[in-house]
Parts: C-alpha cells; sequence; structure tokens
C-alpha cells in the first residue's frame, strides 16, 4: 500500500546496487529517469562504477522488469 507524502508519512523507499561497463553509464540513466517517477539513479562508487536505483517499493515490479529488460544490453550486475 502506498503512503502518500501529502498526508505527512513517508513512502517506503527501496534501493537496488548495480554495477555497469562506465561507457554505458550516462545512457543507462537517461533510460531509467525517462521513466517519470520511476528510479532515481545515483552513483555510489565511481571507481568501480557501483550505481544505486532509488525507487519507491509500490514501484518493485516495475524496476526489476525494466532492470530484467536492460540487462543483457547493459552487461548488468546485481551486487545486493
Amino acid at each position: 500500500m502506498r503512503v502518500d507524502a501529502a498526508m505527512g508519512e513517508t513512502p517506503q523507499l527501496k534501493s537496488v546496487l548495480i554495477t555497469i561497463r562506465p561507457h554505458w553509464i550516462a545512457l543507462f540513466k537517461a533510460i531509467i529517469e525517462s521513466y517519470d517517477n520511476l528510479a532515481t539513479l545515483r552513483t555510489e562508487d565511481p571507481r568501480r562504477n557501483r550505481l544505486r536505483l532509488y525507487f519507491a517499493a509500490d514501484q518493485a515490479a516495475e524496476v526489476e522488469g525494466l532492470l530484467a529488460s536492460l540487462k543483457d544490453r547493459f552487461a548488468i550486475e546485481r551486487l545486493d
């Protein structure tokens, strides 16, 4: 169940730690963030190309589906 932030409660957040090749990061970020309000991508460790996706718990299925569809194209490795 999604909790509305306007009601004074914080929505539950989830995250996924991944790594991809550095030359794909900008394109991957553009694709992820082109889905309005789905997820936000942050660089957690630039030396190791580790990225963290943050998203609302009720969007987990959509995020997992998107990651699965992009896994081969971007050689995504899950680290969590």
